[in-house]
């Protein structure tokens, strides 16, 4: 079966489960429910906030996952995507299932019961089916990575002052920022009607808020090399930046990579060696003086890397 229509169809089903599974019960459950447990129950929302609450558990990881297709041109991030689809899946359906089940019939929130089976079931379920996915799916090993392109010597004239800019953007990211910020305004205008009480509705509002500031901050990066650094910006408002003077660059490159080859979406890696994954495709590779490495997904990064060489050598030469 085609990866997207696969993707489509489980994630529509459990969308559907989720919100049916309460919707079904609520004659059986108090309201509010219990939903955060310590020795006992110590945290309750409302059934809207919950049914809410629910949906978006499972939307925001399912539309990531849909943005992330292109990590299915390699194995590992094959295993990876159909791991996290299906075993995120059954985490949200099992977490659903098992605060319904310890709500059903209880005269109050406060007489809810969980027993703790019921939670190492659920992670033992997801765990399996994520490992299963990925197994199952993981397809063909990947053909070898192609070596580094080496950008041709580009040559200054004495005096000339040059600068490279280029931009990229993920639409998807994009995408589901616009979706966080669209439920984060729905759930403030229910909180103003009354609708949603204001605690219970918390966790939500904390969880968009991740998934607004982080699309902000990661859907876009911009590279500009010239004078005497190389500037990364990133997101919507070019914040934050990073500033690499060209002192600590030994060589740039461009290089094919895709997201299943470093790990994922954004920035992966550890300091020193690390890739900024906003697409797949060409990346310009800059190579530091200390061994390091960082690899940022842009687009003509072999005109990129010659600027950069050339500036470098000039340094040199002078």
């Amino acid at each position: 079966m085609n990866a997207r229509v696969a993707a489509l169809a489980w994630g529509l089903l459990v969308l559907v489960a989720q919100a049916l599974l309460p919707l079904t019960v609520r004659d059986r459950l108090p309201d509010p429910l219990a939903t955060h447990w310590g020795p006992g129950p110590d945290g309750s929302m409302s059934f809207t906030a919950y049914v809410a609450m629910v949906v978006l558990v499972w939307a925001v990881p399912w539309l990531g996952v849909l943005a992330a297709q292109r990590a299915l041109a390699h194995r590992p991030g094959r295993m990876l995507w159909w791991g996290v689809l299906f075993g995120m899946g059954v985490l949200a359906l099992g977490m659903n299932a098992t605060t319904l089940l310890a709500n059903l019939d209880a005269p109050d929130w406060g007489a809810a019961r969980l027993p703790g089976w019921a939670v190492l079931a659920v992670i033992s379920a997801s765990g399996a089916a994520a490992v299963a996915a990925g197994y199952l799916r993981r397809g063909a090993p990947d053909e070898p990575v192609p070596v580094a392109v080496r950008p041709p010597l580009l040559r200054l004239r004495a005096g000339q002052r040059t600068v490279w800019v280029s931009r990229v953007g993920n639409p998807w990211l994009t995408l589901i920022t616009a979706v966080g910020a669209a439920a984060l305004a729905v759930l403030a205008a229910l909180w103003l009607m009354g609708v949603v009480p204001g605690g219970s509705a918390m966790p939500i509002v904390v969880g968009l808020a991740i998934v607004l500031v982080t699309g902000v901050l990661t859907s876009s990066v911009s590279v500009r090399a010239g004078d005497d650094r190389v500037v990364v910006q990133f997101g919507l408002l070019g914040r934050p930046v990073l500033r690499i003077p060209l002192s600590k660059i030994a060589s740039a490159w461009a290089e094919e990579r895709q997201p299943g080859q470093v790990g994922g979406w954004g920035i992966r890696g550890l300091p020193g060696s690390a890739t900024i994954m906003l697409r797949g495709g060409e990346c310009l590779v800059l190579g530091y003086r200390t061994g390091g490495r960082l690899a940022i997904s842009i687009d003509d990064a072999a005109r990129g890397a010659s600027l950069i060489n050339a500036l470098i050598a000039e340094r040199v030469d002078s």
